[in-house]
């Protein structure tokens, strides 16, 4: 499998698009039931087969990734060619990005000597849509934008 297969209750969140898949597939719901009985190795395909439909789609559409810890941010924005990144690294002690207060803080402090900002752009080793995976696999979470791009603005 190119990606991780979705987890039962991703499934379970896109049972309609699921059950439009096995359409697509002429399989019908006894159709299913009678595959997951007596060809299970056939509904793995199937589910498989799925889950890599629906990853395919959402990295294709996935445009920024952001990655949180206590310190750092790192910010990323998926072009076609390359992936620019910026990190946010905090060396104030006893700070955390997690705590309301702390991140309230760098929001209004952003030009505090206790920030760094650091940017680069590179283009992706291998497929797009595989380095985008392995970020969220690590942790990254498909994001808006709206952070990467005020902090750029800031820091250029």
């Amino acid at each position: 499998m190119k990606y991780k297969r979705l987890a039962k209750e991703q499934f379970e969140a896109l049972h309609e698009e699921f059950s439009k898949f096995l359409a697509t597939q002429q399989i019908d719901v006894k159709e299913w039931d009678e595959i997951k009985k007596h060809k299970p190795d056939v509904a793995e395909d199937e589910l498989n087969l799925f889950s890599e439909l629906v990853w395919e789609n959402v990295l294709s559409k996935t445009n920024y990734l952001e990655h949180f810890s206590k310190k750092n941010i790192n910010l990323f924005k998926c072009e076609n060619k390359e992936i620019s990144r910026i990190v946010v690294q905090i060396t104030k002690t006893n700070f955390d990005f997690f705590n309301d207060t702390d991140y309230q803080w760098f929001i209004n402090n952003t030009n505090d000597s206790a920030i760094q900002f650091f940017k680069g752009v590179k283009k992706y080793d291998q497929e797009r849509s595989l380095e985008l995976f392995d970020l969220i696999q690590k942790g990254s979470v498909i994001s808006d934008g709206k952070l990467y791009e005020n902090i750029y603005k800031l820091i250029t």
